[in-house]
């Protein structure tokens, strides 16, 4: 049983949450020959201020 974790930044709506996670399953699914239902997918929000690129947060590169 695949279990697939996305780190993202904040912001998407639950529709953008809902297709990602029925397109990754889908997939995953195909790649692994295996039925939608045993794919997890585990989504996590992330503030901009807890990443960072190049050593500089996310809210002062993309405020």
């Amino acid at each position: 049983m695949p279990i697939v974790q996305i780190s993202m930044i904040q912001g998407r709506t639950p529709e953008m949450k809902e297709k990602l996670i029925q397109r990754v399953t889908d997939a995953i699914a195909e790649a692994l020959q295996i039925t939608a239902d045993k794919v997890h997918i585990v989504l996590y929000d992330v503030p901009k201020e807890n990443i960072g690129h190049g050593g500089i947060p996310l809210t002062k590169i993309n405020p």
